[in-house]
């Protein structure tokens, strides 16, 4: 009985255990990062149900400004940060879709907390070649989506329709590009 007793205990503590532990490593190297992580849910709007398109505007990591206004067609705007584990998980997947669709589609990063140097670093070290503005002092990119799906979770995803409206949320880290070609590719043939 005793015997049976402790097996059972170990077996919890392992599962416990492994609960904390991530398979690729990256949430040790960063430790807390203070993220609300995403539970994977994709959200799509039928285009009748979109609300008009939210206004933002914020600096670029590599200089210059941008304003919600220049985005032209559909678009892809993925909300991250430097330190966030998922975040980096993501950034590799999101490469690679860009390489395939972004001369098709408008790509576009919201940074949430970091200066520009840390967020260029991000972007050189995992090949991240579209924009990204820096969102950190004034919220503008996130605030403008509240009430829409606001991008409650780091990473978190959302496409917009060739009218700017948003289409679609991915609140979460996807890990291929599968999810996110399927939304894109459908406002394309809209």
């Amino acid at each position: 009985m005793r015997r049976r007793m402790r097996v059972t205990a170990i077996a919890l503590a392992a599962l416990a255990l492994a609960g904390c532990a991530s398979a690729d490593g990256v949430a040790g190297q960063v430790g807390d990062a203070g993220y609300i992580a995403g539970d994977g849910i994709v959200t799509e709007i039928a285009p009748d149900q979109r609300a008009a398109p939210a206004a933002f505007a914020g600096p670029l990591v590599d200089g210059g400004d941008l304003d919600s206004a220049e985005l032209d067609g559909v678009t892809l705007i993925n909300f991250w940060y430097a330190a966030c584990p998922p975040c980096r998980i993501e950034a590799p997947v999101l490469a690679e879709l860009h390489a395939e669709l972004g001369d098709r589609v408008s790509f576009l990063g919201v940074n949430t907390r970091d200066g520009a140097a840390q967020a260029a670093a991000f972007e050189e070290q995992f090949g991240v070649e579209y924009p990204s503005i820096l969102d950190d002092e004034t919220a503008s990119a996130q605030l403008a989506f509240t009430g829409i799906v606001a991008p409650n979770a780091v990473p978190s995803t959302i496409i917009l329709d060739a009218e700017g409206r948003v289409a679609a949320r991915v609140s979460g880290a996807v890990t291929d590009t599968s999810i996110l070609s399927t939304l894109l590719r459908e406002e394309l043939e809209r």
